[in-house]
């Protein structure tokens, strides 16, 4: 099982052709909107707010996530 994301944690995620880099905000597991879209989170079914490097935020689910490390540079 993957080690769970806390505030703070740097992830990346596919975007497009390309991949999106930010930083988790917080744990969301209620409905609610992040910028214009509505987010169906749940206890059951949560996702993480993330900060991209570009200041924008976007609601993922934890499965979409992987953390890299504060450097920049990947692990492989």
């Amino acid at each position: 099982m993957p080690e769970p994301l806390r505030r703070g944690d740097r992830v990346e995620w596919n975007f497009g052709r390309g991949k999106a880099v930010g930083v988790v905000q917080r744990k969301l597991t209620a409905p609610t909107t992040v910028g214009n879209q509505r987010v169906a989170a749940s206890r059951e079914d949560p996702r993480y707010l993330v900060r991209t490097d570009s200041g924008k935020e976007a609601a993922k689910k934890a499965e979409t996530l992987r953390k890299v490390p504060r450097d920049g540079s990947r692990r492989r």
